[in-house]
């Protein structure tokens, strides 16, 4: 790097050297010590059946289903010059000499990244069991494009982000730029995929407190661990390491592996709640390995362990004055400090016994509190007395810790009066366990992806298979740390593979009455063995036959629609209940409301007044929290307000009177409005019909060309 700036120093013309030295900052800011990868060509989408091929679009010409790349063709990307009954002319995409004639039918219309994006949702089904609920969504798309349609409805408002991404093993399981990935770059690319993605997720969590958590393997976790912190800086970022397969997954020429790492960012205040959650059965000092809770114990008084030695610490080196006959604590002496002598301390009381913190080998320990807190918890009944070591002639002190003062206050201990010394009588609570502070290691049965995930996803998808699903029990606990207490959280999972992020948000809400939403977003692939298959039938994406059989619709779907209902696709109830925390029969389902949508990509031609507003309707319907009816058409009356909805739209300003009107109508009947659009070019005029709107209704404006407001795919997020 120095010898880069030497050489631009020696440049003389001074703009040129200004400039480069510009470009350099910008190339190298930020990278010398982080993580480095290369960017790729940017990722594209081919619109199979969303667009018609017309002049000036651009397209990819497909052969068995593939991209026709030659080697003077890296990108595969041409324009189309002119159209005949069956024929398109093209001219590559960046050299126009370049030209080819092919069939129109194999041109499939692609989007590159800086070609303005018009994205909107159709709905394509939904399952609705309680029509007062918000409804669960799941978006059938690339990703990318999708997390940055959800900024309009979601930025700065998702609660926690819980996603699998692909592990990048090796082997061809995973996709950038529309094929499958093997080569040598694999690494580079997988993170140039993620960064992106990545960042589009941080401008949808909350910034005051949020949570995203990651799960990976071996492959990629120290990669992505570096990604995540040059993302997310100044969040704290931890690692948990989860046992998923007791029995091991055999690699060739390696151990076995048996677990998978969980990383959890926390953004803002966020930071894993106390739960009833035991990760590790066996390690706990609250639970059994049963389940059960374990009796009380009070906390020992001597300090062992770290920082337990006499001059690890300034003021906890004293004696405790205990009586002899009857073994209460009388008081204690003064801290001694370090350098005098056990023996030039004060004398005890007439009949008491001074114990001293001394470790077994005689060496000099400390005490957990310093003198004074201790006179003041002797006071308040937090000093226990246990009985006398007959050989070592020492009482076994303890107390009662900050900790466990708290677990009184949650209701989980219980104080039953007072014992002969004055020391308070503590029980567990009846019915209640102990909450207590996750580990890093989790070694639950209840995580075994095995029996848990892949097992019970066939109990919902019977004669189906999806690979390496999570356990349901593993992504319910991880989320139950950040939303135990957040009843209305809103759950983004951008790589939704099965449906099991959804599943379990529906688990936590089943088991306090929340009313949280998961958003999943997922795309329709197919594998490359699946793929293989349907090409040598004649069968190409955009076929009805391939899309049937594509993640979303042949695995995500049903699944979650089969959770809702209790029925699988098939028509028949789910066998087996569910377990853990909140065992019942899986066929009950869910008191949860689900809609399925498939982003489209809006023909830019076509995005004109009047034309697109239901393109985009379901956006401004998840913007008021997607529950309720929702305004899908425009209304001849010029607005429109659903009688069970919290949110309305005025179409054209000229009955901004009547809009108003309804508007605080439901204010003053109790069904407020919550949100409101408003359709105009005109700032002015926007602002004078808010201004006649009623406090909390949060408005936002609408210009009269709808899919102008949300454009997507310009510029790569910050």
């Amino acid at each position: 790097m120095a010898h880069i700036d030497n050489l631009v120093a020696a440049i003389p013309d001074e703009d040129l050297r200004r400039a480069l030295q510009a470009a350099v900052r910008k190339l190298t800011g930020g990278r010398q010590f982080g993580l480095v990868f290369n960017e790729h060509n940017p990722e594209s989408v081919l619109l199979y059946k969303q667009q018609s091929v017309r002049r000036g679009s651009k397209v990819m010409v497909m052969r068995d289903g593939t991209a026709d790349r030659t080697d003077t063709d890296e990108t595969g990307v041409w324009v189309v010059t002119a159209l005949s009954a069956g024929t398109a002319s093209l001219a590559h995409r960046s050299d126009r000499t370049m030209v080819r004639e092919a069939p129109r039918d194999r041109c499939v219309v692609v989007r590159e990244f800086g070609d303005p994006v018009y994205p909107g949702l159709a709905s394509t089904d939904r399952v609705v069991r309680n029509p007062d609920r918000p409804f669960h969504t799941l978006i059938n798309s690339e990703n990318f494009h999708a997390l940055q349609a959800l900024l309009y409805p979601y930025s700065g408002k998702i609660d926690a982000i819980y996603i699998d991404p692909p592990y990048n093993s090796g082997a061809r399981d995973w996709k950038y730029n529309n094929d499958y990935v093997d080569d040598g770059d694999r690494h580079s690319k997988w993170l140039a995929m993620m960064d992106k993605r990545l960042r589009a997720a941080k401008q949808l969590l909350n910034p005051t407190n949020s949570v995203l958590i990651l799960a990976i393997d071996e492959n990629e976790v120290h990669r992505i661990a570096l990604l995540l912190e040059q993302i997310f800086v100044g969040s704290k970022l931890q690692m948990v390491t989860v046992l998923i397969n007791p029995a091991g997954a055999s690699i060739a020429d390696q151990f076995s592996r048996v677990d998978e790492h969980l990383l959890f960012v926390h953004i803002g205040s966020a930071q894993p709640a106390r739960t009833e959650t035991d990760t590790t059965p066996g390690l706990s000092s609250f639970v059994s390995v049963g389940g059960t809770a374990k009796t009380f114990a009070w906390e020992p008084f001597q300090r062992s362990g770290g920082n337990s030695r006499r001059q690890d610490t300034k003021a906890k080196f004293f004696p405790v004055w205990i009586h002899a006959e009857t073994g209460q604590v009388v008081g204690c002496g003064e801290h001694l400090p370090l350098g005098s002598d056990r023996s030039e301390a004060p004398a005890p009381p007439e009949g008491c016994i001074a114990q001293w913190p001394i470790k077994r080998d005689g060496s000099e320990a400390c005490w957990q509190l310093s003198a004074a807190t201790f006179r003041k918890y002797l006071n308040e009944g937090r000093i226990r007395v246990g009985a006398r070591n007959k050989t070592s002639g020492r009482w076994g002190i303890s107390f009662l810790t900050g900790g466990h003062m708290a677990a009184i206050e949650r209701g989980e201990l219980v104080i039953d009066g007072r014992d002969s010394a004055g020391a308070l009588i503590v029980k567990n609570a009846e019915g209640r366990l102990r909450t207590q502070v996750g580990k890093t290691m989790w070694t639950n049965g209840a995580y075994s992806a095995t029996e848990h995930g892949s097992t019970l996803l066939k109990k919902f998808l019977p004669r189906r298979s999806f690979p390496y699903p999570k356990s349901l029990y593993a992504v319910e606990d991880a989320l139950r740390y950040y939303l135990i207490d957040k009843p209305d959280a809103l759950v983004l999972d951008f790589f939704a593979g099965s449906g099991t992020t959804a599943h379990a948000v529906m688990r936590l809400n089943h088991q306090d009455g929340g009313r949280r939403q998961s958003i999943s977003v997922t795309n329709n692939d197919v594998s490359e063995s699946e793929a293989e298959t349907l090409r040598a039938r004649g069968i190409y994406p955009g076929a009805d036959e391939w899309e049937a059989l594509g993640i979303c619709e042949y695995i995500t779907k049903p699944r979650l629609r089969a959770a809702v209902t209790g029925i699988t696709h098939e028509d028949h109830p789910v066998v087996g209940d569910y377990r853990f925390v909140d065992p019942f029969p899986m066929a009950d389902g869910f008191n949860e409301n689900i809609e399925f949508f498939e982003l489209t990509y809006e023909d830019p031609n076509l995005v004109s007044l009047g034309r697109k507003f239901t393109a985009i309707a379901p956006l401004l319907w998840m913007v008021a929290g997607a529950r309720g009816e929702r305004v899908d058409a425009i209304d001849p009356a010029g607005w429109a307000i659903p009688d069970d909805s919290n949110y309305g739209v005025l179409f054209e300003p000229a009955h901004w009177s009547n809009f108003v009107e309804r508007v605080n109508q439901r204010a003053t009947s109790g069904s407020p409005l919550t949100h409101a659009f408003v359709v105009t070019d005109s700032g002015s005029e926007y602002r004078q019909i808010v201004s006649k709107l009623p406090p909390g209704v949060q408005a936002q404006q609408l210009y009269r060309d709808y899919l102008r407001n949300f454009e997507i795919n310009t510029r790569l997020p910050a």
